[in-house]
């Protein structure tokens, strides 16, 4: 679930940060450059494991900051793909269901992802498992804030990064992607469809 990434940047210190040590100063600046933060198809940034390198610091003339390339590692959420998870139900809708792990949001088990005989309950707003017994048909309700435990199928980056201005020939592409929904930069795909998936009250 979680890996170490090994990175590089050049990390700016301000003159009025000099009176730290240098180590404390860039640590600081990464943390504000990179916690809770998506790199493209590296994953979610979560903490600076530690330093690895520093190379010479250089101030630029009409600056006054200095400048320092790091080579650092960083602690990063990115599963594997079948990598077991387990987190709680935000929300149902007909594209899914969505799940969070806390500092993590962006995760969606699509509808033929789910158990088989599942059905989408419009009055509930949830997804409902249809199971057989022996005893006859059940509905398990996948409720608000359950624990579900699900696989990692799937991972999608998306480049967020802005563009610069679009041809000024062609305006209405400009409007098209304002009304367009934002998209997320790293989202989850999930599948609860093999037995000992889905809520974990259901196999107790």
């Amino acid at each position: 679930m979680f890996v170490l990434a090994e990175m590089t940047d050049t990390v700016r210190i301000d003159p009025w940060n000099f009176k730290m040590k240098l180590n404390d100063a860039i640590k600081i600046e990464l943390h504000k450059k990179l916690a809770n933060k998506v790199v493209h198809k590296v994953g979610l940034c979560i903490a600076l494991h530690d330093i690895v390198k520093l190379n010479e610091s250089h101030i630029i003339p009409g600056d006054g900051a200095s400048h320092t390339k790091v080579h650092f590692r960083y602690v990063v959420f990115r599963p594997f793909l079948d990598e077991i998870l387990v987190g709680r139900i935000r929300s149902c809708s007909r594209e899914g269901v969505h799940v969070s792990m806390g500092f993590f949001d962006d995760i969606l088990i699509p509808p033929g992802a789910l158990q088989q005989m599942s059905r989408f309950d419009e009055a509930e707003q949830v997804w409902v498992w249809q199971y057989q017994s022996d005893e006859g048909m059940h509905d398990l309700f996948m409720d608000i804030n359950e624990k579900i435990r699900f696989k990692v199928v799937d991972e999608v980056f998306v480049d967020t990064t802005p563009v610069g201005p679009e041809d000024l020939a062609e305006p209405s592409q400009d409007t098209l992607q304002e009304n367009q929904p934002k998209k997320s930069p790293y989202s989850l795909v999930g599948s609860i469809s093999e037995p000992g998936l889905g809520l974990l009250t259901w196999w107790t």
